[in-house]
């Protein structure tokens, strides 16, 4: 097969990952992107003209899923390689997702992504938002990051939050390594210092094989623009956001800066591929953007379905991969993969080894994205919380109610956006996907893995 490939490549004029040289990775992971909100993607309320560029040089990838609608199982599932139910991470500790001084996190005896690449060689570095735990037994330097600068979790877990009196949330702290170096860090440049930061870890590591992790906080609510992509802001919005009251903020006046955020992480992105080109490094490079779930401000069309739902709009994600000369340029892939399977497939290309005494979810997709092979997943499951909502196979999706009973039935491929419900008139269908909601029912619970708890948490402060 690996010669087969290689003559296809060659005939494409592409080429195999040499054996000798380790390929950096970097994931670009922003919070709360929908499907329609980039160019590339139909997007016309947003620019994005470096991203939009990144898909010309490489692969839209349209069928591409998150294993959670909402940030922290998701970026679980990103860490891990697996269903965030699998390991305990389908939920907080008594919230949807987790908070500040949180008793519950990524257990330290999960391999993360960066564990696995640390074991061949790399160096790993996280610029951004975390969101797997607070404690200092969960921070990113404990699960395989040499360096982390950023905030532990969401920037709306914050006393602004519309609703402090039943959170009580504290101060946010931004963190270097496992100290915290700032409380309230000034929001409207949270993108731009995460981005200076991913500048400078590429150029000091630009000597040897490198992960880097790009977690935007941004466009999850609310709203920040540094003052360079304010400028085309109307005068009368940046009057009401000039006169938002000490400890208040203005959300919806803040979600109509969702242009202005977008763009300042399209000039991040291309901050990065302009440094790894001036640099030397871009050839040997796969970068890959996309989000943690659906949009709660912008656009998830022609998908149904937002955060925090199982319906397309919720986990398919609009993703962009590239690596010169190793994928095809302007290409576009609907074959289903999964941020689950970066870890296999990154260790694949690193010469690294995947966990083998543990069952993980992903599968290493190399093949489908250089040589044009299928999904390697027979069935991909949908979970809101532990609840397992949603299966699709191929180009069918079964929706089912908290008891197990089918409620609906899509035909993907003819009605992306879900808009007509055709269990009624396909039986046999529905039973056969039923079949795996059951059976992945039942072996996800015959093995799963606990998450981590600490006593007494307390929250990060200075």
């Amino acid at each position: 097969m690996n010669r087969l490939l290689a003559v296809i490549l060659l005939l494409a004029g592409l080429t195999m990952p040499a054996e000798s040289a380790k390929p950096n990775f970097i994931v670009i992971f922003t919070d709360d992107q929908g499907y329609a909100d980039l160019g590339c993607f139909g997007g016309k309320h947003v620019s994005t003209p470096r991203i939009d560029q990144m898909a010309a040089e490489g692969i839209k990838l349209t069928s591409f899923y998150v294993a959670a609608p909402v940030c922290t199982p998701s970026r679980a599932a990103l860490m891990t390689g697996c269903y965030p139910k699998r390991i305990d991470m389908a939920t907080g500790s008594n919230f949807g997702v987790l908070l500040a001084g949180d008793t519950k996190g990524l257990n330290p005896d999960e391999i993360t992504i960066a564990e696995v690449l640390k074991s061949a060689g790399y160096k790993t570095g996280m610029f951004g938002k975390w969101h797997l735990g607070d404690q200092p037994d969960f921070l990113p330097t404990r699960q395989g990051f040499d360096e982390y600068f950023g905030i532990p979790y969401s920037h709306d877990i914050h006393p602004f939050h519309p609703a402090q009196q039943r959170h009580n949330f504290p101060a946010l702290p931004l963190l270097e390594g496992d100290d915290v170096i700032e409380m309230d860090p000034d929001a409207n440049l949270l993108t731009r210092r995460v981005t200076e930061r991913a500048v400078s870890f590429i150029k000091d590591n630009k000597n040897q094989p490198f992960f880097l992790y790009v977690p935007h906080p941004i466009p999850h609510r609310p709203l920040y623009a540094s003052e360079p992509f304010m400028q085309d802001v109307s005068p009368a919005i940046k009057a009401k956001l000039a006169n938002e009251s000490e400890g208040i903020v203005d959300y919806k006046t803040r979600d109509k800066l969702f242009r202005q955020a977008i763009s300042e992480i399209d000039w991040s992105v291309g901050q990065i591929l302009d440094t790894l080109n001036s640099e030397g490094i871009d050839d040997n490079t796969l970068v890959i953007f996309t989000s943690d779930n659906g949009p709660a401000v912008g656009k998830a069309n022609p998908l149904r379905g937002k955060k925090g739902q199982t319906y397309e709009g919720g986990m398919r994600e609009a993703t962009v991969i590239r690596w010169p000369g190793k994928l095809a340029a302007g290409m576009v892939n609907d074959q289903l993969m999964t941020t689950m399977d970066l870890l296999p497939t990154f260790a694949k290309l690193a010469g690294a080894e995947v966990p083998g005494d543990r069952i993980i979810d992903g599968k290493d997709i190399w093949p489908v994205l250089s040589g044009n092979e299928e999904t390697p997943h027979e069935a991909f499951f949908y979970h809101k919380g532990n609840q397992l909502a949603a299966v699709r196979c191929g180009e069918w999706k079964l929706h089912a109610n908290p008891d197990g009973k089918p409620t609906e039935l899509y035909n993907l491929t003819m009605d992306i956006g879900e808009k007509t419900n055709v269990l009624k008139e396909n039986p046999k269908i529905a039973r056969r996907l039923k079949r795996h909601l059951d059976a992945f029912a039942t072996e996800i619970g015959q093995n799963s893995r606990p998450a981590a708890f600490v006593d007494n948490p307390k929250p990060l402060s200075k």
